[in-house]
């Protein structure tokens, strides 16, 4: 499925917001990092027409609530090894892997559709370190990862339940949430506990993010 032409003017536009975005948020990113990702904002909307992988179909909100979103966690991404559990559209896993080459990162999601999806822009955007895999998390195996991430999966007792078997000993949990998540992280199991919990300041996003980082106690 290949990506429409864009008017000039089109491009400038989400060009320009994409790239004030990343500046306000302190980033900076190559060129080819930030065609890439707003290669991707074509793609989710080319796919959106047909397959229904978001509710957003505005492609300025598609750059401040998936892809500035996703970026907002950069700076708490640790590890060589990342797992994006119930990625979806491939959130936050392809816009992180887009700007990190050096970590190899896993999307896991068992809607066949969207990961058909992950698989193509993963050709498209000739992303070497992301790996696709359509399964439900809870029965699939693989080595452990250093960081494992969620964005909208689940409440997070069940996001640790589902993929606990997949964390590297020192390993964390990073769950991304909209309000600051006080019931779910007092129903936390054992041994489990808060690292951190950060306030995200996403550009055009009027709404409250917070990044939860959980380990082993």
């Amino acid at each position: 499925m290949s990506v429409p032409a864009r008017n000039v003017t089109e491009i400038a536009r989400l060009k320009h917001q994409l790239e004030s975005g990343i500046s306000v948020m302190g980033f900076h990113l190559h060129t080819a990092q930030a065609e890439k990702l707003l290669q991707f904002v074509f793609l989710i909307e080319k796919w959106n027409r047909v397959h229904n992988l978001t509710a957003t179909r505005d492609m300025e909100k598609m750059i401040s609530h998936h892809i500035l979103d996703s970026l907002a966690i950069l700076p708490y991404v640790a590890g060589k090894r990342i797992l994006d559990v119930g990625s979806g559209a491939g959130l936050p896993g392809i816009p992180l892997a887009i700007t990190r080459p050096d970590i190899e990162f896993t999307l896991i999601d068992s809607n066949s559709k969207k990961s058909a999806f992950q698989q193509q822009a993963r050709a498209d955007l000739q992303l070497t370190n992301v790996q696709s895999i359509c399964a439900r998390v809870e029965a699939w195996h693989a080595d452990p990862y250093d960081t494992i991430v969620s964005r909208a999966y689940s409440e997070i007792a069940t996001f640790i339940a589902s993929s606990s078997h997949l964390l590297a000993d020192q390993g964390i949990f990073a769950a991304m949430k909209g309000t600051s998540p006080q019931d779910e992280i007092e129903a936390l199991p054992a041994p489990f506990r808060v690292r951190q919990s950060h306030r995200l300041e996403v550009p055009g996003l009027h709404a409250e993010r917070h990044l939860i980082l959980i380990e082993k106690s």
